[in-house]
This record gives structure tokens, sequence and C-alpha cells, in this order.
């Protein structure tokens, strides 16, 4: 089956050779074709240019069997969001009071809210509500333009509810048209019952976890809260390295609540990624330079506690590539829009529309192990993209921040929205 769309004002993130990541200076330029065409065959990109070449002799033959007229409408590739924690039960409003009362995300967290509190009613949740609710939220990302998705465990922090997480993040994936990847987060947290016995519990994840969630091929990465009050450089490392043994590539939450190490440690065990980065300083970013881990940065977070943004400007000033992601979480960043992420970027964090649209869709797509599959327009990649509403430039999306702009989502080829 062939889709056509045609008389696209702006198709944008075109690439004529297909890129993993795009970094510093580059991160400025973005690639558009003005009044296109894009041609999907099955569940690929197979074709796309301005609109004269589709009357040159090539073209006519082509069977098309459905045709999208996108008349002052633009395309863009889906965003690709590479940090959430959207499994999880229930919400946690009463400690946004908290937080606006003066609470510290620490401070939360010291009298048992935070992780533990989503742990609790994570273990009193079945299975299928977990899927159900889990799903809601997927049902609402795919709608605000997302089309590939990670998603960490992490709130069960014991064995059995962290394989009952993963299993619900295998029938997301097996049961939705949206990419996921899975990563095992059983150091979110100490739990309580480990309370003083911090090491025993990085055994438990070493030993038993890790093990177990191997042998059902539950999750592609593993991550480690490396910072301030929770896992140390050390642990991080050992949890790491028992990851690398069982396939899984590492992903850091690193240098959120503090100069940590994070960083240093991802780079050297060349995790994919390491997220968040609120303090970052010039030994960080010249740890990063030359590495393959990609800087992921999450400005919700920082919106929704009233923290201090990343430095993403110096980053890529610096020569970094850059990655943006919700952080969608019950706790610090309850939102999955990945177009207010952009806003965020170049209202908090001085980023040009340009730079925001690569670090959610092709940088993004990088750090979370798909950059040669989607993030882009490019010929045999998957056909994950939206449709605006008529719009003026590109610069209006992150521009109006709260507007809904996405008219259709197609994924693997399929118009779903």
């Amino acid at each position: 089956m062939r889709l056509l769309i045609f008389n696209i004002k702006k198709l944008v993130q075109v690439e004529e050779e297909p890129r993993l990541l795009v970094a510093g200076k580059d991160m400025a330029t973005l690639n558009t074709i003005d009044n296109a065409y894009l041609i999907i065959k099955g569940d690929v990109i197979e074709d796309f240019g301005p609109m004269e070449r589709l009357e040159k002799p090539q073209q006519q033959g082509l069977q098309i069997d459905k045709r999208i007229d996108a008349t002052g409408k633009m395309v863009f590739p889906s965003f690709c969001d590479s940090h959430t924690h959207l499994v999880y039960a229930g919400s946690r409003e009463i400690e946004y009071v908290d937080k606006i009362k003066g609470l510290s995300y620490e401070e939360i967290a010291q009298k048992g809210g935070g992780i533990l509190n989503s742990a609790k009613l994570l273990h009193d949740t079945g299975e299928e509500e977990l899927y159900f609710q889990a799903m809601e939220r997927i049902h609402e990302i795919i709608g605000l333009g997302t089309g590939a998705v990670e998603i960490k465990s992490g709130y069960g922090l014991s064995v059995e509810d962290e394989l009952k997480m993963l299993r619900v993040i295998k029938r997301i994936r097996e049961t939705t048209p949206i990419i996921i990847k899975a990563t095992f987060l059983g150091a979110h947290a100490v739990p309580s019952d480990y309370k003083g016995r911090q090491g025993e519990y990085v055994d438990l994840i070493i030993n038993e976890m890790l093990p177990m969630v191997a042998a059902d091929d539950l999750a592609d990465y593993i991550d480690v809260f490396c910072d301030q009050g929770f896992f140390t450089q050390e642990e991080t490392e050992r949890m790491l390295m028992a990851g690398i043994k069982h396939g899984m590539r590492g992903k850091i939450h690193a240098n959120e609540l503090a100069n940590s190490g994070g960083i240093q440690v991802g780079v050297k065990y060349s995790a994919l990624s390491v997220d968040h980065l609120e303090f970052t300083g010039a030994a960080e970013i010249k740890c990063l330079l030359n590495s393959e881990t990609m800087p992921t940065l999450l400005p919700g977070a920082a919106f929704f506690l009233g923290m201090a943004y990343p430095p993403a400007r110096k980053m890529i000033d610096a020569g970094l590539p850059v990655a943006l992601a919700s952080d969608y979480n019950p706790g610090s960043s309850p939102s999955g829009d990945m177009k207010f992420v952009m806003s965020l970027g170049c209202i908090k964090m001085k980023m040009t529309p340009e730079e925001v649209i690569n670090a959610t869709t092709i940088n993004s797509a990088y750090a979370m192990g798909v950059s040669d599959i989607v993030g882009s327009i490019a010929r045999g990649k998957i056909a994950n993209l939206f449709i605006t509403k008529p719009i003026s430039s590109i610069e209006f999306m992150p521009y109006a921040y709260t507007a809904k702009l996405i008219d259709k989502v197609i994924l693997k080829g399929k118009v779903i929205a």
C-alpha cells in the first residue's frame, strides 16, 4: 500500500544521507523542503521531494492507494521521547502541594514520599490495572506527536514488582504501534526495607533482579540513579558492569541534585545517555566531548520542581549534541508533551527552534538507540510522522506552547489519529 502526502507547505528534518545524531553548531541547521510531497510504502518512507518532481515520468506509474492533501500544513518526524517513567500507579498531587509549600525533592523523599510513595502504590496495584493506566498515557502521547518512547521500571524496588513493571512495558510494546524501548531501573531508590543496608540492595539488583530480567528478555538497557542521596559512583559502576554482562547498555540518571560524578561514570562505561544534568560544569562537558554518550536534558522536571535548568547553551556551544525528553512521571514531571518540552528548551535554556527540533527527534532517537530507523525524514526509515494544522513557520511550534497543532499522526505508515 502506498500513501501520498502532497502539497506539504514544509517537509521538516529531511535527510538524503541519514545521520545518527547532530552535534554542536550543526544543531542550528534543519533541512527542509518547501511545497513538498512524501510517499510511504507499507511502513517505511519510500520517497520525498519538491512537488514538481511528482510530474516527472518515473513518478507517473506509481500506484497510490491513499492521498492526503497537506496544503498549508507541515510534516515533521514523530517526537522520540528517550526518558519516561510512564508505567506507574495513581498520582502524587499531594506532594505537589508540599512542593508549593517549599519542601525540596530530597525532603519529600526523606518523609516517605517521592519514589517510595510510587513504589507502595505500584505494589498495591494489579498488573492488569497497571497496564490499562499506562495505556491511557500511551494514547495521550501518541496524540501529542510521539512515535517512539523509552519506558523505565524503577517504581517496583523489589524483584516481584520490578518484573511486574517490565512485563507491563513488554505488553505495551506488543499491543501498540509506537516504538518502545524498555529500561531496567531497579536502582531508582533504596526501598525502605533496605534502609541502612544499601549495599545489600545493590547485591539484590546484581545477583537476583538482573539475571531474571535478562532471562525473560524484559529490558534493552539498565539505568542507575547516580546522585546525591541515592547511589554512589562505585555502586553505579558495579551495576553497570553487571548489566553489560547481561547485554544491557547503560543509561544514567546523573547530576540532577548535585555534581555526583554520574556523567564521568556514564562516559567510562559508554552509556547510551546520561540524563538530567542540571549540575554540569566544564569538566563534565569536556568528559562528554568525543564520547558515544548523549547528554539528555529533561526541562519538564526542572520546570515542575523549580530547579535550575541544565546548561544546554554551554553544551551545544562546546560542540556537544543535546537530546530533550519529557521525564514523564508522577512526581517530578507529570506530562509527556514533547512540544512543551521544545518550548521549555527555547524559553528556559535559550535553544533555537532548529536546535530543539533536532533535540526531540534525531538526537532523542539516538538516546534510545533507534536513530537508524526513526528521528528524521529519510528513505527507508520507518514512517513515523505527524502532519500539523496550518501553521506559519517551524518557529510557531515551540512559540505557541499550549496550542494543539497536530492534525494527523502516522505511525508505521498508518494514519492512527
